[in-house]
């Protein structure tokens, strides 16, 4: 990460208050130099130009117009200055009332406080539509945050796990010459496979977070397809039968980043199936403007209190447990990672018999059409 950018220097200069009562004023005072321009002119139409001292007092003249109308003019510009300054002071401070208040949540904000929100009152506006937009964006920054830190300790722990026990290993190597070291050999190999297996899982965690892949034309049913091929020896040793079938699902996004959504729910699904020698079906389907995914499979029953929980980081229900299967706990976590990054939604749902039921849905990108009956990956 590189380091944090300096706050800009910047010169002391006139406030946004102060700038708009400027502007009032000056508006106000062009305005009434322009009406008493008129006036002037108007009334000179019907004035003569010729200066008579004897005709002073009977009939006007311009000179006496002018005499007595400038005064009079100095006065009511003078008048519309102080009432411009003092208006415009008085309608700015109401008018920017709501930036103080963004600005002091900003401030707020900045200083590590997200739970601040400013909730501004009154009717639709500039203002508050920046003030709502902002109230969301703290709202998702906080849970943002939360979820990272949570994140942070459930990773910090599971990769303490296995480097503990490979220090614990070697101590017992170390203090036992004699031991078979086959033995010893053998264990640190498995939980250094667990500890890459969560370090590369962390990473395309993060990846897929930052959104930091190139948008392509991806088929959902080609990806289910390949997914499913390359899971098949897993399938076929656990006696698991797979079935994948539907229509051309075209959207956009990253072609590994959904093979590896796809993977891992299949991967999922085989792994926790109950009892082995069940089917685990994937298909693919179009709706209006999303194409879906969906993979279920048979198992222990899922409480529903317990599902919603199952994409948390590192999360292991006891129904998941009882598989003996624990993995590394970050396989539908990586899944709703994916999802969010490709604007689309993920539905866990169990299913009535037992097992789990995993539906995504994306923006889709094109028509569909039928890609014919089922095809069916045996078990041997």
């Amino acid at each position: 990460m590189g380091a944090p950018e300096e706050a800009v220097v910047r010169r002391p200069g006139l406030s946004v208050r102060l700038k708009l009562t400027l502007s009032y004023a000056g508006f106000l005072m062009v305005a009434g130099i322009l009406l008493l321009a008129a006036v002037w002119v108007y009334l000179l139409q019907y004035v003569p130009d010729d200066w008579d001292q004897r005709m002073l007092h009977e009939n006007p003249n311009r000179q006496l117009l002018a005499y007595t109308f400038a005064p009079a003019a100095g006065t009511v510009l003078a008048i519309l200055l102080v009432f411009g300054l003092v208006g415009g002071w008085f309608l700015a401070g109401r008018m920017l009332a709501p930036l103080t208040r963004i600005t002091e949540a900003t401030r707020t904000a900045t200083q590590g406080s997200l739970s601040h929100r400013i909730r501004l009152p009154g009717r639709k506006d500039e203002f508050r539509e920046l003030a709502d937009a902002f109230d969301t964006m703290l709202a998702r920054l906080e849970a943002h945050v939360a979820e990272q830190k949570r994140f942070a300790a459930n990773a910090s722990h599971e990769l303490r796990t296995p480097l503990a026990v490979s220090r614990a290993l070697l101590e017992v190597a170390r203090a036992d010459p004699d031991r078979d070291l086959g033995e010893i050999i053998d264990r640190l190999h498995t939980v250094n496979s667990r500890a890459i297996d969560l370090t590369e899982a962390l990473l395309l965690l993060s990846r897929a977070d930052r959104r930091s892949f190139t948008q392509e034309r991806v088929d959902l049913s080609l990806v289910a397809e390949e997914a499913a091929e390359s899971l098949l020896p897993l399938a076929e040793e656990r006696g698991v039968t797979l079935e994948t079938r539907g229509d051309i699902a075209a959207t956009t996004g990253s072609p590994t980043l959904l093979l590896q959504l796809t993977a891992n729910l299949v991967h999922n699904a085989i792994v926790h199936n109950l009892p082995e020698g069940g089917t685990v079906q994937v298909s693919t389907g179009v709706r209006a403007e999303t194409v879906m995914l969906v993979v279920e499979n048979a198992g222990a029953p899922l409480s529903p209190e317990l599902v919603p929980t199952l994409t948390e980081p590192f999360r292991r229900g006891a129904e998941r447990l009882r598989t003996h299967h624990a993995g590394v706990g970050l396989g539908l976590a990586i899944v709703e990672t994916i999802t969010r990054a490709h604007d689309g939604t993920l539905v866990l749902a169990p299913r009535a018999g037992g097992g789990l039921r995993v539906t995504v849905e994306f923006p889709s990108a094109c028509g569909s059409e039928d890609r014919g009956p089922a095809r069916t990956l045996p078990s041997p």
